[in-house]
């Protein structure tokens, strides 16, 4: 090799790294840039316990039912179970029995079940609403807004709403009939 042929690769290895680097920072001004516009896009608040509970409006599914559609801000003045759930989550299924049970006694006291569907489609819901002859409303979120605006993970959920439209509590996983009934009653509107 001769020192012309040394100095082209020297140059040619410099032209490399610079090029690699560039292309790593880059990158990494990309992800801060996307990361950041993420972050500041929407509204990115999650809501606890002593927040005001964020209104939403779904369709319902149950035929059943009187309402044609399910607005949070139409159920003021009652406690609210807000329940996200869906057909293929066995924990999901085991708690809707007792949901059923206690929902007739607990709507005459002012407190409304809501069973919030996560399901892709209304028709195998509409065959769960079946089985379990089930009669609180049952709206479906098929674009899954309103779980996001909740900021709700893995399912069974939970929020338990006051007559306020304050929430009271949030709750991950499946209910057993005692818990349920202890939350009901939290929520409930004086007499």
């Amino acid at each position: 090799m001769n020192l012309e042929q040394i100095k082209k690769n020297k140059k040619n290895k410099k032209r490399n790294r610079l090029i690699l680097r560039t292309v790593i920072l880059a990158v990494l001004v990309g992800a801060v840039v996307f990361a950041l516009y993420n972050n500041f896009q929407g509204d990115n608040t999650t809501y606890e316990e002593g927040d005001k509970a964020p209104d939403f409006k779904l369709k319902q599914i149950n035929k059943n039912n009187e309402l044609e559609t399910v607005q949070l801000s139409e159920l003021k003045g009652k406690g609210v179970m807000l329940n996200f759930w869906g057909t293929w989550c066995k924990p999901c299924e085991d708690e809707m029995p007792y949901m059923q049970k206690l929902y007739p006694e607990y709507k005459q006291k002012g407190i409304e079940i809501v069973a919030v569907s996560l399901d892709n489609t209304e028709t195998v819901v509409d065959r769960f609403i079946d089985k379990y002859d089930l009669t609180f409303p049952i709206p479906h979120d098929t674009t899954e807004e309103v779980r996001d605006l909740y900021d709700i993970g893995p399912i069974p959920s939970t929020v338990f709403i006051n007559p306020d439209g304050v929430i009271e509590e949030r709750v991950l996983g499946a209910l057993t009939l005692d818990k349920l009934e202890g939350y009901l009653q939290d929520i409930q509107p004086e007499q």
